[in-house]
């Protein structure tokens, strides 16, 4: 019995160790993460399969170009990912002045001087006050993590690293304007947040609508395809009946053959250059199909004329 009771215990333990970084990171991320090595250096590398996205957009608002002498600044830290709303954060000056916490985020219990998110979020709000002396240019490092929210770190949350520099009072020429002596410092790549989920409501729908469009496109194409075939069917086989059993064409008198062979020909020559010009043009295939049947019905006119011209004369009025 204390056997099993041991082994219960032992697979809790077990279980509290696996879900620790789980349950502990949302209120703050770890200062070291195992090793010697610092997250604030290296990045989540538990999140995001250990390396830094540029899916993730970390950036500072309101940072000077150079600092005034124990001034206090407030910055805005931000989070941007496509599909990752909030996230956590870790910040640091490396001790040059002192970091206050705002709404949603605290000290570092391992770093005071650090500052983390207390809860999910995102836009944090801190105040920095700057060195009472002039120690040259101030480093900083911010971690941010873009977290899908299930809990679990994993690959589906991606972090990103920045690190700036405020220069040193007098290193640079602050304008008078303070919006102008303000900037904002992000790494990351914004092209990425543009990239759209699609739904597979529409993406089904709009497979649909090309299947729908296909087959009344090639519906029509073949439609009045085989109907110009069997007309073109229907003219021979009267041809042939008519040499065949009605004794051929009848003859036409050449003053009014030629006439009308001019006037045949010149409608069957225009419909030709229409039709070659619709099909080099790329014209949409039912213009090209009505041409090109127009030119068959007037190049068969000039073929009837010169038959009906050269048929016999046939006398069929004689008793």
């Amino acid at each position: 019995m204390k056997g099993r009771s041991r082994n219960i215990s032992l697979m809790i333990l077990l279980t509290l160790m696996l879900a620790a970084p789980a349950l502990g990171n949302p209120n703050g991320p770890p200062w070291d993460s195992g090793g010697g090595s610092l997250v604030i250096d290296n990045g989540c590398t538990c999140h995001g399969g250990g390396a830094p996205s540029t899916e993730v957009v970390v950036s500072v608002s309101n940072v000077p170009r150079a600092y005034n002498l124990s001034e206090t600044y407030e910055f805005t830290i931000g989070l941007q990912h496509a599909s990752n709303e909030v996230g956590g954060f870790l910040f640091w000056d490396y001790g040059s002045g002192t970091l206050l916490p705002g709404e949603g985020s605290q000290a570092v219990a391992d770093e005071p001087g650090a500052l983390s998110q207390s809860e999910p979020g995102n836009d944090w709000v801190v105040q920095w006050t700057s060195p009472s002396e002039d120690i040259g240019p101030v480093y900083f490092q911010l971690v941010g993590n873009a977290v899908n929210g299930d809990g679990i770190p994993n690959e589906l949350d991606k972090w990103n690293i920045l690190g700036f520099t405020i220069g040193a009072p007098g290193d640079v020429a602050v304008s008078t304007d303070e919006d102008l002596a303000l900037r904002t410092i992000s790494v990351g790549d914004y092209e990425s947040l543009f990239v759209a989920e699609e739904n597979p409501e529409a993406v089904e729908a709009e497979r649909q609508e090309g299947i729908a469009d296909e087959f009344f496109t090639n519906g029509n194409l073949y439609y009045w395809t085989t109907l110009s075939l069997i007309i073109v069917a229907a003219v021979l086989q009267g041809e042939f009946y008519e040499r065949k059993f009605g004794g051929g064409p009848p003859h036409l008198d050449r003053r009014l053959a030629i006439p009308q062979g001019l006037r045949r020909g010149a409608l069957a020559a225009g419909l030709a250059v229409l039709f070659a010009y619709l099909v080099d043009d790329g014209a949409s295939w039912g213009y090209s199909l009505v041409a090109g049947m127009l030119t068959l019905w007037a190049a068969y006119g000039v073929y009837r004329t010169v038959v009906q011209a050269r048929a016999p004369r046939q006398y069929t009025d004689l008793v």
